[in-house]
């Protein structure tokens, strides 16, 4: 006997799960519910069958094929519009017509005994055979009336409950000799209960009624589909479950990876090669689908989770749906009967209100409060770049295909046959993104010089030495999951605005630029590149005095591509060092504020003990520096910039020094006694790089690390900041604690606001009318001083729904007051 599975309905009720996915595909205990349907069907000895699609067809097919992986042979009849029914199955008559066969839906769950309920179809000589079950609310299905010996005797279609007159209803599951073809119309919309079944039974033709027993859920609903997936998990119904059952209720599938620290209460499912973090919690009728990430301290109880999903640290979900390829971001929280669909971006500290459907391919922004369904409404990503390039988390925002499209795009803005210059850091995926970027540059008709791992620096400063520009890729500081894509100018650079904005209007198009065969870019691997850089340097940084001052120095290179450098910088300065922490560590191409912390703590020990001048820590990719003076104390990097700033400006006793405007204004003392001025840019590194390339400048800093060396470059560059530091300290012969203890303490605040996209112009106009006849600065966001000299900055970030303030006293407890005074104006306006 053949079977029909119909799989052509629409499922309207569950959007927007089914707006991009056919009903039959949704899984249940992460299979689909048709596969479930299928195998029920082989059990019964049932292996041939015609599916009968219609709505999404082909995602049907390309998932099934032809049965072949279920052991199963499959053909597909299609329907060119809905026609109901008994008209679906009616064209696949010409695979019917020899045997009767039987019909079920491919999107109910069941578990009934399909042979028991073909031997009775067999034993009362029926034309069909209806399967019946009893449900508790029979209102939105089928009431069957069957009398003694089984035979049909009323059918009712949707009944209100006046008419409710039994609980048995009718399932979809159909037996059927071919002859009840002929009370079917070809090509015309035909439903069995209420157009053929009806004119049976005028006719007196033989419909039973088989009331069957076990499981069946139609899964009509959100409500059901959940249901479905906790019966599933509770062994109500009785299908297969593909994994391994590590504790009772607790199923696991093969390739996961779960934390003995996760803690899961069953039942529940984990699918295959998903990751589960340290410290999540995941309880019971939990479903999480294939290659799903779930971040430490993430909650999910009674969530379905399809596949592909990443669920950020400290995100909560609770009875909710979570479509296919959606990213829910930190501390995001869902609750109970959301609905979120496919490839959707639900960003950080945002919460989605219980039965609220988002449709796919939607964005949520940062700290948005969503209470009504987002279905027409899309807000993408306003601009590409963030603060320091394109960045993301790894293989999820960031991923192989939008690196080799982002590469393409800058190609695209440059002449064919320019060269680039690309590298990365230590980390394996910089190393990965890298080689797709190249790929992708030379398929543009891009010369390439790759660097392989080098310092940030050094990828800026051979970028300027005849590239067209440059690209960078490199974990995020502080965020070991995260990536950035850095694009240089010929300059080495980060791109200008403008060249920003160029790119971004090239990837929004998608229009790029593709290689004729004997066009495609050549691939070349730069040698000395380390000497080439610190020669240059050496001649560019005033170095007198250090060979003759005797200084020892600690030098902490954490592990990162700083290291590659130090080699040949140290041996030709003739200084004293101790070199710690040199060799390269994938697993750590970054670390977190805590780390870097404990790093300059064992630094300070190690420089107390040496008695040496002082100690510096590169950053991981020798971008920036820290600072331990000769005690072994921390300079924190907001004094180190004003200790910097007094040593040049002491050196120069002139010119111009580069500050963003959230630096203390005891910079503008320290400059001023020594007889520089300060220049204020913006928070921007390409504005301070702007100011730093321009005459006159001596000096640049952005308190957070980060210093620029006009007279060798004007961008940041730790080893350069180190031996420019190196020889200050040895022309001075003054301790860094004596620099520091001559310079007047700061009082800065600051404070971050979530502030929604949509009202920030609205939070800055509010902002300058607060502000009155105070003085007012606009040089980046709004600084308003007041007339005893304290001073706050409202800034909102331009990447992030964030507005960002900054507050400066006579001390702490003053900053603290202006700043939440001016928390309370934004918070206001925000609302």
């Amino acid at each position: 006997m053949k079977a029909v599975v119909m799989a052509g309905g629409e499922g309207t009720r569950l959007r927007p799960m089914t707006s991009s996915m056919p009903k039959p595909l949704l899984p249940v205990a992460n299979r689909p519910i048709m596969e479930h349907v299928l195998r029920l069907l082989k059990r019964h000895g049932l292996t041939e069958t015609v599916v009968t699609v219609q709505f999404l067809a082909s995602l049907v097919r390309n998932y099934f094929g032809d049965g072949e992986e279920l052991g199963m042979e499959l053909t597909y009849a299609n329907e060119e519009k809905p026609l109901g029914t008994a008209g679906s199955v009616k064209n696949a008559e010409e695979a019917l017509k020899d045997d009767a066969f039987l019909v079920i839906s491919g999107d109910a769950l069941t578990d009934f005994d399909l042979t028991d309920l073909i031997r009775f179809h067999k034993e009362k000589g029926a034309l069909v055979t209806v399967c019946l079950t009893r449900v508790p609310n029979p209102l939105e299905f089928g009431i069957t009336i069957v009398d003694e010996g089984g035979q049909v005797e009323r059918f009712l279609e949707k009944p209100t409950w006046g008419q409710v007159f039994s609980d048995t209803v009718n399932t979809g599951i159909y037996v059927m000799e071919p002859e009840v073809f002929d009370y079917v119309d070809p090509d015309v919309p035909v439903d069995w209960s209420g157009d053929v079944f009806p004119q049976l039974m005028k006719e007196g033709k033989p419909i039973y009624g088989y009331v069957a027993e076990g499981y069946w859920e139609d899964v009509g609903t959100h409500e059901s589909y959940v249901k479905a997936q906790a019966d599933v998990l509770e062994g109500k119904v009785d299908v297969d479950i593909d994994g391994f059952e590590i504790s009772p209720g607790v199923w696991v599938a093969e390739g996961a990876d779960v934390h003995p620290d996760a803690v899961l209460r069953g039942p529940l499912y984990i699918g295959d090669y998903a990751k589960v973090e340290a410290d999540v919690e995941i309880r019971e009728h939990t479903v999480v689908g294939s290659n799903v990430v779930v971040k430490s301290g993430a909650f999910l109880h009674r969530a379905v989770v399809h596949d592909n999903v990443y669920v950020g640290q400290q995100s909560n979900l609770r009875g909710c749906v979570i479509g296919k390829n959606t990213d829910i971001m930190r501390a995001a929280r869902i609750e109970d009967g959301a609905v979120i669909g496919d490839e959707c971006l639900i960003g950080e500290e945002s919460i989605v209100q219980g039965n609220v459907r988002v449709y796919p391919f939607k964005t949520i922004e940062a700290g948005a409060f969503v209470n009504t369904s987002v279905i027409w409404e899309s807000r993408g990503q306003a601009h590409l770049f963030g603060a320091r390039g394109v960045t993301g988390i790894l293989n999820v925002e960031i991923t192989p295909e939008l690196a080799v499209r982002l590469a393409g795009a800058y190609a695209t803005t440059l002449k064919k046959g320019s060269t680039v210059t690309t590298a990365r850091d230590h980390s394996r995926g910089a190393r990965a993104l890298k080689r797709a970027v190249i790929s992708a540059l030379q398929a543009s008709a891009i010369d390439v010089r790759d660097l392989e791992n080098v310092p940030l620096p050094v990828a800026r400063q051979q970028t300027a030495r005849g590239s067209a520009g440059g690209i960078m890729v490199r974990t995020t500081p502080g965020v070991p999951d995260s990536v950035d894509i850095m694009f240089f100018d010929e300059r080495g650079a980060d791109l200008s605005q403008g060249g920003q904005r160029k790119l971004d209007r090239v990837y929004a198009r998608q229009e790029y630029r593709r290689a004729f065969p004997g066009e495609i870019g050549d691939l070349q691997f730069p040698s000395s590149v380390f000497d080439s850089y610190t020669g240059a340097m050496l001649r560019a940084v005033d170095t007198t005095g250090i060979a003759e001052s005797g200084l020892k120095v600690v030098v902490d290179a954490s592990n990162g591509s700083a290291g590659l450098v130090l080699p040949s910088l140290l041996g030709r300065l003739g200084v004293d060092s101790l070199t710690i922490n040199p060799g390269l560590d994938e697993s750590r191409p970054t670390e977190t504020a805590e780390a870097r912390r404990a790093g300059l703590v064992r630094l300070g020990e190690i420089v107390a003990s040496a008695r040496a001048a002082f100690g510096v820590r590169f950053d991981p990719v020798g971008e920036r520096l820290s600072l331990v003076d000769e005690r072994g104390r921390i300079i924190e990097d907001d004094r180190a910039l004003l200790v910097m700033l007094d040593l040049v400006a002491a050196d120069r006793r002139s010119g111009r020094v580069a500050l963003p405007v959230t630096t203390t204004r005891i910079a503008e003392q320290v400059a001023a006694y020594h007889g520089t001025q300060v220049e204020w840019t913006t928070t921007s590194p390409d504005d301070l790089t702007r100011v730093g390339r321009s005459d006159g400048t001596v000096f640049g800093g952005d308190g957070m690390g980060g210093f620029i060396i006009p007279e060798f470059s004007s961008v940041f560059d730790g080893a350069a900041a180190f031996v420019r530091l190196i020889g200050l300290v040895a022309r001075t012969q003054l301790t860094l604690s004596q620099i520091d203890a001559r310079i007047p303490r700061a009082h800065v605040q600051r404070r971050d606001l979530a502030t929604p996209w949509a009202v920030k112009g609205l939070v800055m106009r509010h902002v300058v009318e607060a502000a009155g006849d105070r003085d007012v600065d606009t040089t980046d966001g709004v600084r308003i001083v007041e007339a005893d000299g304290r001073w706050v900055l409202v800034l909102p970030d331009p990447a992030e729904a964030v507005t960002h303030l900054w507050a400066e006293g006579p001390d702490d407890a003053s900053a603290q007051q202006l700043l939440d005074e001016w928390a309370a104006v934004v918070d206001g306006a925000g609302r």
